[in-house]
């Protein structure tokens, strides 16, 4: 797969916008919270607009992303990107970046990454075989593991010893290099065929709808997506008022404790490669999501600025990012083995909504809860409602898919609500579950 200059061209161009996507995700709210004296009710608003996208834009950017080159969207909204962040970064530098700049600058960046994310998941089903999928989202998962690493600790560490137009300007320099590296991609992408490719945006977006709703597996998805997302959103939310405030670490302590999930994800990532086949999807799913999300009940105990205590929240992120990782790469792989091509950008982005669409909510839910209860107790209350995601795909057929991917459908009729497959699900992945050594741990 690697001898594939374009997937090669691809997996680097996504490595920069996921390392500069992450190192603003840091940027902005702690130039917000150190230098803006935010508040917990400011700082979940401005993660709040910089969420919204995901729910306003998802469905149209699906429907739009499987009627266009991946290439040509993802090369122009890293161009946007960098022109946002570098705009930033020189109004910073003259001292005209406050608040209400930050906010419309969130609400920019999120919506564009939203065009990049749905492309760049669409792109990879046109660049390489079906049976190469999971090797593919493992070595994509892996690089953003790698920004995970590296953009947090960068944004973290620029903002604290320099300053945050500087590390504003990092970010666009990595979204500039992400433009130059997709474009070098060369092969001509084939089209999905649509029967009528003049059908109102409308009927195309119900269709995905339609056909994420009308399978089990999806569906699962989606749900267990939007209860971790909204409970993420809310712990960050906190989690980053909880860092500098209650543990009193410097700004650069904070990235790499958020910096930690990298070195796990890209665990997670190597780990994903090999051991849904092994124990089965459904299994692996469960256990990581079980182990990543319930590791963050185990914050609100630290106390002070200790090295016991930064240890320990290296040791958290490390394990949260290995689980997180896992599951995003088994999800990525079920999705795109159960969805036919012409349907991959509007089931990606159907997910997308269903799943970060509530962050905003969260993260207004973690401002005001940390107002009111505290930060100690609200990030307490906010991880425990992560735990509710693994229990939604333990309770449902998802968890009994095994070690084979499941077979792809065909997209349904406009006009017909597709037949869920639940039947069919089932008898494959029993099947091959219960030829499995065991459920794994």
């Amino acid at each position: 797969m690697w001898r594939n200059a374009d997937f090669r061209s691809l997996w680097l161009g996504q490595t920069a916008s996921q390392l500069g996507e992450h190192a603003s995700l840091v940027v902005l709210p702690l130039f917000a919270v150190l230098t803006l004296h935010a508040g917990a009710g400011e700082l979940g608003v401005l993660r709040a607009v910089g969420q919204a996208p995901i729910l306003l834009l998802s469905l149209f950017v699906g429907a739009w992303v499987d009627r266009w080159r991946t290439r040509t969207t993802m090369v122009l909204t890293d161009l946007g990107r960098a022109l946002a962040l570098g705009t930033a970064a020189v109004a910073g530098l003259f001292g005209r970046l406050g608040l209400p700049g930050l906010l419309v600058l969130a609400f920019a960046v999120g919506a564009l990454s939203v065009f990049f994310d749905v492309a760049y998941q669409a792109s990879l089903v046109r660049l390489v075989e079906r049976d190469q999928l999971v090797r593919g989202n493992s070595a994509l998962e892996g690089s953003r593991s790698a920004a995970q690493i590296g953009g947090p600790a960068l944004g973290g560490a620029l903002v604290s010893l320099l300053s945050a137009p500087i590390a504003a300007a990092s970010s666009a320099l990595f979204f500039a290099l992400s433009f130059l590296s997709i474009r070098r991609i060369r092969r001509s992408e084939s089209l999905p065929q649509c029967p009528d490719h003049h059908r109102r945006l409308w009927r195309r977006i119900l269709e995905g709808l339609r056909f994420v709703a009308g399978d089990t597996a999806l569906r699962t998805v989606c749900l267990a997506s939007a209860v971790f997302q909204f409970s993420f959103a809310a712990v960050m939310t906190v989690y980053l008022l909880f860092l500098p405030r209650e543990l009193h670490l410097s700004g650069t302590v904070v990235g790499l404790a958020l910096a930690a999930a990298g070195p796990g994800a890209l665990l997670g990532s190597v780990l994903a490669a090999r051991l849904p086949s092994r124990f089965g999807h459904g299994a692996v799913l469960v256990c990581a999501a079980a182990l990543g999300d319930g590791v963050f009940l185990c914050v609100p105990a630290l106390r002070g600025s200790s090295a016991v205590t930064v240890a320990a929240l290296l040791a958290a992120g490390f394990v949260f990012g290995a689980g997180g990782q896992l599951v995003n790469v088994t999800v990525m792989a079920v999705r795109q083995a159960l969805t036919p091509d012409g349907m991959q950008g509007r089931a990606a982005a159907t997910i997308t909504f269903a799943g970060m669409g509530v962050t905003p909510l969260g993260s207004l839910l973690g401002g005001f809860l940390a107002e009111e209860w505290g930060l100690r107790t609200s990030l307490l209350v906010t991880a425990a409602g992560m735990m509710l995601s693994p229990l939604v795909m333990a309770l449902s057929p998802l968890a009994r898919l095994g070690r084979e991917l499941p077979a792809s459908h065909d997209a349904p009729p406009p006009a017909a609500r597709p037949e869920a497959h639940e039947t069919a699900l089932r008898g494959d992945s029993d099947a091959a579950h219960d030829a499995a050594p065991g459920t794994g741990s």
